[in-house]
């Protein structure tokens, strides 16, 4: 009796032509086993014994969803769709305006947790009214002290939030961590820019924000629900804080002492 495999992640090897490794689950009374990464062998030999193979993505309410079917020629694999690459986690630290943007922060958990390892604090873990001691209490809760990337998600009023800039001084501060973060700025659809491209006017960006998006370190993007385009948005920050750090911009601007706009 044929089986159902779903891949959730994909990598290819060196070439781009042949798959390398999966992240791959066995359906099981409808019930989707834990994830188990297997190589290009173990998938055609999965083919060849008759089962069914096929993708999933993730849905903004949490939950995978078949997508599409691999087939096989007997030298390639091909399927319709796009997936996420097979490859290391980031340490992904989410700062964003908890009273405007709560429902995008829980979608973005519900698209892309798999993708990242969070560092991130949640509402109401720590409610610092210092600059100084709230950054403090992220580095000494481990919030802030592993993290590779800061991903922003940009509202119309996350310019003007003082823990977001804070979040955003930390994470670009070599001090904090012992390492630089990327930056990864993510514009919601409230947001004023959503849908410019590579437009970005001045106002609609905090000072700190501002600054690495003209130095060439920040990587923005309009929110998405496609988890390749989100990795490769992550990888590209990731890339850069290894790569091109004499770019950030950050002891030079204050820290906000108080929130601009409410």
């Amino acid at each position: 009796m044929s089986k159902e495999y779903l891949i959730s992640k994909l990598s290819f090897r060196e070439d781009q032509q042949l798959i390398d490794t999966v992240s791959i689950g066995l359906v099981n009374n409808n019930t989707l086993s834990p994830f188990e990464t297997k190589d290009r062998n173990w998938l055609v030999n999965c083919h060849n014994q008759g089962n069914n193979i096929g993708g999933l993505k993730r849905t903004l309410n949490n939950k995978w969803s078949r997508y599409g079917s691999f087939t096989y020629d007997g030298s390639y694999f091909s399927w319709s769709h796009s997936l996420p690459k097979n490859i290391s986690k980031r340490n992904v630290f989410v700062s964003y305006y908890h009273n405007d943007d709560q429902l995008k922060r829980q979608e973005f958990d519900n698209l892309f947790s798999d993708l990242i390892i969070n560092q991130s604090v949640m509402l109401d873990e720590i409610n610092g009214e210092n600059s100084d001691e709230y950054i403090h209490r992220l580095i000494n809760q481990g919030y802030m002290k592993d993290t590779t990337v800061l991903a922003v998600l940009l509202g119309p009023k996350t310019k003007c939030r003082k823990h977001v800039d804070w979040e955003i001084g930390g994470a670009l501060n070599k001090k904090v961590g012992d390492r630089y973060a990327g930056l990864l700025g993510i514009r919601l659809p409230s947001h004023p820019d959503y849908g410019l491209g590579e437009t970005y006017n001045e106002a609609n960006y905090s000072e700190r924000f501002y600054a690495n998006i003209e130095s060439g370190y920040a990587v923005v993007m309009d929110w998405t629900e496609n988890r390749l385009e989100f990795q490769n948005a992550m990888e590209l920050a990731f890339y850069k804080k290894n790569n091109e750090s004499d770019k950030i911009v950050n002891t030079a601007i204050p820290r906000l002492t108080k929130n601009l706009c409410v």
